[in-house]
């Protein structure tokens, strides 16, 4: 099978110049070198593959809720600060309930 190179060469776009460590235990380590095994990949590029994927999915669920809390935030602030109905409002309901009969 093929070797499939991961999206984190093709971000960084620079030679690899960093060497992170870890410990690991002997059954880790055979885990992850069979799904680096059936994947194609050895297990450095497995292992950055799936870490760098982790990590991309965190900050963008991080990024997303941070969004949402500052939009709810907004909307709630726009809805308590809403400037008054203008005088054309309150004539364009009394046409409303006259034809709809209400």
């Amino acid at each position: 099978m093929a070797t499939k190179k991961s999206d984190e060469s093709k971000v960084i776009g620079n030679p690899r110049t960093e060497r992170p460590k870890a410990r690991i235990t002997p059954e880790q380590k055979d885990l992850f070198l069979k799904a680096a095994a059936l994947t194609g990949r050895s297990l450095s590029d497995f292992v950055i593959g799936c870490v760098y994927d982790t990590a991309a999915r965190i900050v963008r669920e991080h990024e997303a809720m941070t969004l949402i809390t500052h939009d709810r935030k907004v909307f709630v602030a726009s809805l308590l600060k809403a400037p008054a109905p203008g005088a054309r409002l309150p004539k364009a309901a009394q046409r409303y309930k006259k034809q709809s009969g209400k």
